[in-house]
């Protein structure tokens, strides 16, 4: 099967979905997508078939934002196709540790996502990168550039969850609330310390928390935080084990989202009072 994936096959579907909201705020979710195209997944493993490193149901988790007047942007297909959270050149986020690029070519657990070793050529990263990668892109500056434009200020909360214990990317299991913001370039210090003080205080429910740990902010938190220019970006880094199965069917858990859901909130509303 040939490599070459024409721009027109590659997005068959919209990039994302979009809700404009009324507040300062865009929540932006650039791995929840599952959606795989046919050519694509045609030459994928049975176990990446189940697009297992999704970032599950955080459109669930994070309903309350729409409550509380933020935009929010989704992204529909799967990382394994594009990554949005990765630099246009495919550039390592972590220099030296072991990361996924722009289009992977494993999977979180390292087995190839692409067992015939059909792995897409860089025309094919190019046409995935602009099919699904650039309107993304896109439509996040320009939402950001909208809210900055109406408010005097624009936050960004990049919303990501992932596996508690990770062996390929961290010793243990991972803390449940990974704020980063670029190691505190992407926001200002007091709205980051902000927001940790109400992560610090979910202990007190079981959560445990860390600013600027393993995860400090991926592309969009590092590109788009622009603090100088009232551009406020946070991301957090969830364990999926706060709020679902994290293993098939990757079930949503609405007992577990419950308690951590008044901490989320709290979270975002410290960054619109900030705001």
């Amino acid at each position: 099967m040939s490599n070459t994936i024409t721009q027109n096959t590659v997005s068959d579907q919209p990039a994302f979905t979009f809700h404009q909201g009324t507040a300062p705020l865009l929540v932006s979710m650039p791995h929840v997508g599952t959606y795989v195209p046919p050519g694509i997944k045609a030459r994928l493993s049975e176990e990446a078939r189940q697009v297992p490193d999704t970032d599950w149901h955080l459109e669930t988790l994070y309903a309350f934002a729409r409550e509380l007047g933020a935009s929010i942007l989704v992204a529909t297909h799967s990382r394994y196709v594009v990554d949005m959270n990765r630099p246009p050149d495919g550039a390592s986020l972590y220099p030296g540790q072991s990361v996924t690029g722009l289009c992977p070519v494993d999977t979180f657990d390292d087995t190839p996502l692409y067992p015939n070793g059909d792995v897409p050529t860089d025309e094919e990263i190019a046409a995935r990168r602009d099919a699904i990668w650039q309107p993304y892109h896109t439509q996040l500056a320009s939402e950001l550039a909208r809210i900055r434009q109406q408010h005097g200020v624009a936050m960004l909360w990049d919303a990501h969850s992932i596996r508690s214990v990770l062996p390929r990317f961290f010793e243990g299991k991972l803390p449940d609330l990974n704020l980063g913001t670029g190691k505190g370039t992407s926001c200002d210090p007091s709205l980051a310390q902000s927001v940790f003080g109400i992560a610090q205080a979910a202990q007190a429910d079981g959560y445990t928390s860390v600013l600027n740990g393993r995860f400090t902010g991926g592309y969009i938190t590092r590109q788009y935080g622009q603090p100088a220019q009232n551009v406020h970006a946070i991301q957090l880094e969830m364990t999926q084990s706060s709020y679902m199965e994290e293993t098939l069917p990757f079930a949503y858990r609405p007992d577990l989202a419950a308690k951590v859901q008044p901490h989320l909130r709290k979270m975002l509303e410290a960054v619109l009072a900030f705001a």
